[in-house]
């Protein structure tokens, strides 16, 4: 169940430490602070210079933590061809590696073969996961926090299974 005290994201990774992974397997998400974003990338092809500043906070965000020297990696599980909400998301994935996060694609039918967890997550210093809720939309549906030895095995486990066969953003074409 989703909890409404989870502490905001930036307070979880500044006890970070050594790591902070992310696992994303959805084709969409409709997150109403992307709206501007995905709706000038629609009009325009491209990221614009606008859609940079307002994600200077989360950039600003990696390029502190990565400079205190922990690894943040994110790992995108997509289907194949992608939907337009994985174009758009490719589209400015440069911006989050030039800040410093590693990021790896997976088309998902590779992914057949791997136990996965049943939500998207935050892996910090594998001590701690931050799971992303979401509605059928899209649209969050809250956060919630486990620090259960056993989910955090398994969840770790997982994510270094879909890292493994993932293509680095560099090097993956949509």
């Amino acid at each position: 169940m989703p909890q409404s005290n989870v502490p905001a994201f930036s307070e979880l990774v500044a006890d970070c430490h050594s790591s902070a992974v992310h696992l994303e397997m959805r084709d969409a998400y409709g997150v109403a602070s992307e709206a501007d974003d995905i709706s000038e990338w629609r009009a325009r092809g491209t990221i614009t210079p606008e859609s940079v500043e307002r994600r200077r906070p989360w950039l600003d965000l990696v390029r502190r933590t990565v400079d205190r020297g922990v690894v943040m990696r994110r790992a995108r599980i997509v289907s194949t061809p992608v939907s337009e909400y994985i174009r758009y998301e490719h589209a400015g994935t440069y911006l989050n590696v030039a800040a410093g996060e590693l990021v790896g694609w997976l088309p998902r039918r590779l992914a057949s073969g791997l136990a996965l967890p049943g939500n998207d997550l935050w892996l910090l210093d594998d001590r701690l996961i931050r799971f992303g809720h979401f509605t059928g939309d899209g649209a969050s549906a809250g956060h919630e926090l486990c620090d259960d030895p056993a989910v955090i095995k398994a969840c770790g486990t997982a994510f270094e299974s879909v890292w493994e066969l993932a293509t680095p953003h560099a090097e993956f074409t949509i």
